[in-house]
């Protein structure tokens, strides 16, 4: 037996679990020699339970220490050890040990003579059948790991024998060993304390051996090691703990001359630990990684202290340890068992939407139909014009140029940032990256598929009825706002209608993924990329949702960031040239557009027609009926069922859904009322598609809650809402399919073929390009290569309030070259970098015509200019002075401060990128109350069984109830049968998958790295 055993107790907070620890102490079977009790920051009651169990020495201290720290405070005012037998027992008000713990870790000790500290297995406080830890090691990068951990003791591992180390709580420690090793090392206070006690005995040679049958109930409260803790917050603060401790045991462990090497590393391993934490859906975990390696490499101090310290007694060589460190296999085991774990948590939940079994699939074929025959025209042609069209660059690299900060060939060319829409067009087009410009004409072919998608996904979040999620798909596809915008050739406005309730999903599905949360702010940044006026509504509509929402809002706080990144270069250009107004430009080309009324906004109709109702079969409808009365007759039941949510018991969603329709409206009509762009000399209104679209999803929204409260009458009620939203826009689809809107199919070429074939050899050749206007006056633009695209619009030079001397020396060449004034072009040409000038036709207007007449006479009498021929887009001349090489065609170097623009931009959306990625089931555990989660349940069959007779789920259990009772001796094991039925196993299945979906859920930023 042992000579001396001196029991440390460190008490912090005190009450029962103290209480339970000193009756313990008290109970073993092998008393302890001596008490010393270290209370931290207690109360009288505190004092008074210590003092009862007389104490040899009690330390007092005013405020909370590490367990290492407040051991050694105490422990440096024992006496010497008398012999080399003597030893510490580590303990803490929280670890109450069974009565032959002691007698155990001693036993131990005495009969290993090499021994130098015990380990004993750590059970669970209210679960002593559970081993929540027994010792601990490291796997060849130097992760720490528990040899055991969180499993039931059925004397699995009774043979543990030699391990590295261990949970400091409840060790033995022998007093000598302790005080040669200079105890705890104050530079691990929380994690890894016993690991590196452990390692540093190992090489002194002693050995740590692990003892099966000293048990101790451990409440891991965080007097000693990080606790356990729930919530987001403490499993992020306990990985940074743990992290910071593997970051400082990598450089007092490694070889000195390698130590200089971890140091450097350490903030480029944190960078790609981030990536990492970001495909695992763990981003709270980042700036964890970050703090943990600054601190690490700003506190050099405390790794030259360990190591001096663990050479101080060093004996023996790294070599003697590598076999108790934790093997490749049982890593890649433990993963593989993680991994199922999460694949066991995610059956319990929702993946299947049914799409087929409540109508997706009919509404999808019947979308495409329709399309099929609204844009037949289209289905043959190479491209689509018209309106605000125009083809997109030849090539995927001039795409991805345009959509960065640089040069921008529009506007007689200027260095500046690029329009977000721009790099949605970038996106578009790689889809279709052998042509481009096949992306918008697929765009236009599916655009009515897609849209009864997105409306079908965004209802199934609303209601399981199939005459239901019908309707949302149906009243979507057939949104005015979506016609109208097709027909007028915007595809700003086309991609925000199918992009809308894609967001709305994404927004449901955030509040429990990461990966959501992140989708939806790319899908914000999207929207807000093709539509900036809706910029106002939405983030008003975020701010309104982060309250409403609970935990999740810390998953929907980051939503506006990436549009916030790629916007942030635009707003600095156009708030430091005084036009912040110019945000709200509608991206891409700049047509003027008749403006609605209010009330033809609150119809859904975004150009000034009452759905083409006035034009219909000649217009003889609107000669019985006016058109007004017509549209909003077939819109009332919608507007009806959209209004009446508020008396049904579906009223808060339906709130919500009615001020975001509200919100929607009052932005159109700002909107139409506003103009911050120009096209030539004239002025341009903002579109009101994009806001109706937002109007028109809170409609729809709201009334599919309405009729969902319905305890009867639904489907007729979808089924009338839904066939007169389609006589809604029946004109609009006529118009569609005859080519009566300004929408077709696009040319091969937007310039001559002469223009097109010199620029495949010299792809800056510059067009002056003359369009006669009705006023009497010449629209002059300088195109490059084959022609204007689509890429490189920009708002910065359609919402410019003054002339750049580039547009200006433009102006001057055109006027001067359309009227005999014996100008001489030549250094405008070669500063311009030009090479040909194109008269476009004058059309019908009897202005335009003497404008051309007139144009065409000076330019056949200027010498500087040879005639080239007629072509399909009017007269083309070349100049007799153009230069390839001429300093106008030459593309200035972008500024040194536009690599940082980039990167910065590539870092926000590659880190949303990144997390939005799923990686499987299971990753991310169902956060959302148990009443509120939804298990898959089978189609009933067969009549409806009593309450009585239905299986229970475990989730409704009572939270109280013990254990079941044992059952009697010489019994056989007790199975309860469920009830009959056809669908019974089925039912049964589903409550055992909900409970364990239930038991294992938790926090994904618990996971540590």
């Amino acid at each position: 037996m042992f000579p001396r055993v001196t029991a440390v107790l460190v008490v912090q907070h005190g009450g029962d679990r103290l209480n339970a620890t000193l009756d313990a102490i008290r109970a073993q079977r092998r008393p302890v020699d001596s008490l010393a009790v270290v209370l931290m920051r207690s109360d009288e009651a505190t004092r008074a339970l210590v003092e009862a169990a007389h104490p040899d020495r009690v330390v007092q201290l005013e405020s909370p220490r590490p367990f290492g720290e407040a051991v050694q405070t105490i422990e440096s005012t024992l006496d010497a050890p008398g012999t080399g037998d003597d030893a510490l027992w580590l303990l803490t008000e929280d670890s109450a040990p069974e009565p032959g713990a002691l007698e155990a870790l001693a036993g131990v000790l005495s009969t290993a003579r090499t021994a130098g500290i015990a380990v004993p297995k750590l059970v669970g406080w209210d679960d002593p059948g559970r081993i929540l830890r027994f010792g601990r090691s490291v796997t060849r990068s130097g992760r720490s790991l528990a040899v055991v951990e969180d499993e039931l003791d059925q004397g699995q591992h009774d043979d543990l024998s030699d391990v590295l180390g261990g949970d400091a709580a409840g060790m033995l420690v022998r007093h000598a060993l302790w005080r040669s090793l200079d105890g705890l090392d104050p530079a691990l206070p929380v994690v890894d304390d016993g690991l590196d006690l452990g390692v540093r005995a190992r090489l002194a040679g002693s050995r740590v051996v692990a003892v099966p049958a000293a048990r101790i109930r451990f409440a891991d409260e965080g007097v000693a090691g990080p606790g356990s803790a729930t919530g987001g917050r403490a499993a992020r603060r306990r990985a940074r703990e743990a992290r910071t401790a593997r970051l400082h045991r990598r450089l007092a462990w490694a070889p000195a001359a390698l130590v200089p090497l971890h140091w450097l590393a350490l903030l480029p391993i944190a960078i790609g630990r981030s990536v990492r934490h970001l495909l695992v859906k763990t981003p709270g975990a980042i700036p964890g990684e970050f703090r943990a390696a600054l601190e690490v490499m700003s506190t050099p101090g405390r790794v030259l202290r360990s190591r001096r310290r663990a050479a101080a007694t060093r004996a023996a060589s790294w070599s003697t340890i590598a076999p108790l460190r934790i093997r490749r296999d049982e890593v890649r085991l433990r993963r593989q068992q993680a991994a199922e774990v999460r694949r066991q948590r995610a059956r319990g939940r929702v993946e299947d939407a049914q799409f087929f079994a409540t109508g997706g699939g009919w509404v999808l074929l019947g979308a495409l139909v329709a399309s099929a025959i609204v844009f037949a025209p289209l289905l043959a042609a190479g491209g689509i014009a018209g309106g605000a069209l125009l083809p997109l660059s030849d090539d995927v690299a001039t795409l991805w140029r345009s959509a960065a900060y640089g040069w921008r060939d529009v506007g007689g060319g200027f260095m500046g940032a690029a329009d977000p829409f721009a790099g949605i067009l970038a996106v578009l087009g790689s889809a279709t990256f052998w042509n481009p410009s096949w992306a918008i004409l697929a765009l236009w072919l599916l655009a009515i598929p897609l849209a009864s998608l997105g409306g079908w996904f965004a209802v199934a979040r609303l209601t399981e009825r199939t005459a239901l999620r019908v309707l949302g798909g149906v009243a979507w596809a057939a949104a005015p706002p979506l016609l109208d915008s097709l027909a007028a050739g915007r595809p700003g406005a086309v991609l925000v209608h199918l992009l809308l309730p894609w967001l709305a999903v994404l927004m449901f599905a955030a509040a429990t993924s990461w990966a959501a949360a992140a989708a939806a702010s790319l899908v914000f940044a999207a929207v807000v990329a093709c539509a900036p006026t809706l910029a106002p509504a939405l983030v008003l509509a975020w701010i309104v949702a982060l309250p409403l929402s609970g935990r999740a809002a810390v998953r929907l706080a980051g939503i506006p960031i990436p549009a916030l990144a790629l916007f942030l270069p635009l707003i600095v250009e156009q708030v430091s040239r005084g036009t912040p107004l110019g945000l709200l430009a509608d991206p891409g080309v700049q047509r003027p557009s008749s403006v609605p009324s209010e009330v033809q906004a609150a119809l859904g109709q975004a150009s000034a027609t009452w759905g083409r109702w006035e034009d219909a079969f000649g217009g003889l409808v609107v000669t019985a009926v006016p058109a007004p009365v017509v549209v909003g007759a077939v819109l009332a039941p919608l507007a009806i069922a959209a209004v009446s949510v508020v008396a049904s018991r579906r009223w808060r969603g339906g709130l919500l859904a009615l001020g975001l329709a509200a919100l929607g409206y009052a932005t159109a009509v700002v909107a139409s009322s506003v103009e911050v762009a120009a096209a030539g000399d004239a002025s341009v209104p903002l579109w009101t598609g994009s806001a109706l679209s937002l109007m028109w999803f809170g409609l729809v929204a709201a009334a599919v809650l309405a009729l969902e409260a319905l305890p009867r009458g639904a489907a007729p009620a979808a089924v009338l809402v839904g066939v007169l939203a389609v006589v809604a826009v029946a004109p609009t689809l006529v118009a569609l399919a005859l080519g009566r809107t300004a929408v077709g199919p696009a040319p091969e070429r937007t310039l001559p073929a002469f223009v097109v074939a010199e620029s495949a050899a010299d792809p800056r050749v510059g067009t002056l390009r003359l369009e006669p206007t009705s006023d009497g006056g010449i629209r002059s633009t300088v195109e490059r290569g084959s022609g204007a695209t689509l890429d490189v619009q920009s708002t910065l030079a359609a919402t410019r309030d003054e002339l750049s001397p580039t547009t200006e020396a433009v102006a001057s060449l055109a006027g001067n070259l359309v009227s005999r004034s014996g100008y001489d072009a030549s250094a405008a040409v070669e500063e311009l970098g030009l090479s040909f000038v194109l008269l476009g036709p004058a059309g019908d207007e009897a202005g335009a015509a003497a404008v051309e007449r007139r144009a065409r006479v000076a330019l056949d009498a200027n010498a500087e200019v040879v005639p080239v021929g007629e072509t399909d887009f009017g007269t083309l001349w070349r100049f007799t002075d153009a230069r390839v090489d001429a300093p106008g065609a030459q593309i200035p170097e972008p500024p040194a401060e536009a690599g940082w623009v980039i990167a910065g931009q590539l870092v926000v959306l590659g880190s949303a990128l990144l997390l939005s990625i799923p990686t499987g089931g299971g990753r991310e555990p169902d956060r959302r109350p148990p009443h509120r989660r939804r298990t898959r349940r089978p189609r009933r069959r067969g009549p409806r069984r009593p309450v009585a007779d239905r299986p229970i789920p475990a989730e409704a259990a009572e939270p109280d109830a013990g254990p079941e009772p044992a059952a009697p001796a010489g019994a056989g094991p007790t199975t309860t049968s469920p009830p009959p039925g056809p669908e019974a196993d089925e039912r049964t299945a589903t409550a055992a998958a909900s409970a364990d979906a239930t038991s294992r859920g938790g926090d994904d930023d618990a996971r540590q790295p």
